[in-house]
């Protein structure tokens, strides 16, 4: 990969500390000027892997800093080395602004103190050896701290869970690993969460070394227990064409839920109007309280990907319903706890928004504390069929001195009778909106 003609480094290289992409074929890999660059530093920074393979390339008198355990450390490193004239080298796997450091150190002391030069990545190594185009690809890293193995009603704090929910959106992701976080666990994630026959699964090892292996065309069931080098790329693709899912506005026969002589369901033009209220975001952290069905909190989860949605339902029967439906969803990012709020809620995350569709004859209670936790600009949307509730939610509000606000709704349907049709109507229902603002 020597180039005779290559573009010199910029003029001011010294000036600045470089962060040099790096590939697993040491210095072969690097334009002559690179070299050139990497033999004259005073001081070279990276982790222990790639500080070994250019230990023999180095002048004898360069301090080296070994960053594995110290990232910390690494911008004060820099600054300092600067500011005494140092020639300074950051090394990094190929591309250091694909998950790699140049982001990290860009935030901690500013582009105009870092010259970056990106080598190929990875990951594009991986796909050219496959002959795969990578443009349309999710790309994400699950090189991450040992979360253990995947097991049903995983978080978002589990190491694979980025990965999980890449899987559940995209058609092609590309994964960056770690030891831990392998191939193998990968491919056990999917056969828990019967996705196994949905993907095809590459890995692709060691990268530019001797002994670089390619793992194509092998069902993810026998990758299970597999053994794989700690150097390594996933690719996931799916066989089938990935289905958009219905985002808003569920019918309610969609939905399980329990049928004395009305389903015991939000409607759905009062889910509607109520989803509406809660003026959800993408990232938003949402508590469903008094689920039954679940069809607000999974309606909810579908227009909030990037977030989570925390529910809780006292009645078993109706947990086991909203359990059923958020099965039938494919919903995860979804935590369901069979209980009687407030008990339970004190480990979830502060909510952007909630809403209460049952108190368990708690309300004012249950009210104070929301609003407690409520982010700043979120709101908390309450349904009520009765005067009084409504008449004991409203009273709890003018006391806390919040902004609030009732929307009443009456919906009828059409019904057919004999060759023509009627509107029969649904119950009223009050709709609650409470605003939490600055002070």
């Amino acid at each position: 990969m020597h180039e005779k003609n290559a573009v010199p480094l910029c003029s001011d290289a010294d000036k600045k500390a470089v962060i040099l992409g790096v590939l697993d074929n040491g210095e072969t890999g690097l334009t002559v000027e690179q070299q050139n660059l990497l033999q004259q530093a005073d001081q070279v920074i990276g982790g222990t892997r790639v500080l070994d393979l250019f230990a023999h390339f180095l002048k004898k008198d360069t301090e080296v800093f070994d960053l594995t355990g110290h990232l910390k450390a690494v911008p004060a490193r820099i600054e300092a080395a600067l500011d005494q004239e140092q020639v300074v080298v950051v090394l990094a796997t190929g591309d250091p602004l694909c998950h790699g450091i140049a982001n990290y150190l860009k935030k901690k002391i500013g582009l105009s103190k870092l010259h970056i030069l990106p080598n190929v990545s990875a990951l594009q190594l991986a796909c050219a050896r496959v002959g795969m185009s990578w443009q349309d690809a999710y790309i994400c890293s699950i090189h991450s701290k040992d979360a253990g193995e995947w097991a049903e009603r995983r978080g978002k704090e589990h190491g694979l869970y980025l990965l999980f929910k890449a899987c559940m959106q995209h058609r092609k992701i590309i994964t960056f690993t770690s030891p831990d976080n392998n191939p193998a666990r990968i491919a056990r994630m999917l056969v828990a969460e019967n996705m196994a026959d949905d993907f095809e699964m590459i890995v692709a090892e060691n990268l530019l070394q001797d002994d670089e292996r390619i793992v194509a065309d092998v069902p993810v069931s026998e990758l299970v227990s597999q053994d794989f080098a700690d150097l390594n790329m996933v690719i996931l693709e799916r066989k089938e064409k990935l289905e958009k899912p219905v985002l808003f506005g569920f019918e309610d026969s969609s939905f399980n839920q329990r049928k004395p002589e009305k389903g015991l369901i939000t409607k759905r033009e009062v889910r509607a109007v109520s989803l509406a209220h809660l003026q959800l975001k993408a990232n938003s952290i949402v508590w469903d309280i008094g689920a039954g069905s679940g069809s607000v909190g999974l309606e909810a989860a579908r227009l909030c990907p990037n977030g989570w949605i925390y529910a809780i339902e006292k009645n078993q029967a109706d947990f086991e319903i909203a359990k059923s439906n958020q099965q039938n969803m494919g919903i995860h990012h979804y935590t369901l706890i069979n209980g009687k709020a407030p008990a339970g809620l004190d480990v979830w995350q502060n909510p952007d928004a909630v809403f209460v569709g049952g108190s368990g004859g708690e309300l004012p209670a249950l009210i104070e504390l929301i609003i407690a936790r409520l982010n700043i600009g979120g709101h908390l949307v309450m349904n009520f069929v009765t005067l009084e509730n409504l008449a004991s939610a409203t009273e709890c509000l003018k006391r806390l001195g919040v902004t609030w606000s009732v929307t009443q709704m009456q919906v009828s349907r059409s019904k057919p009778i004999l060759h023509m049709h009627r509107m029969a109507a649904e119950n009223p229902v009050w709709i609650v909106t409470v605003a939490k603002h600055e002070g």
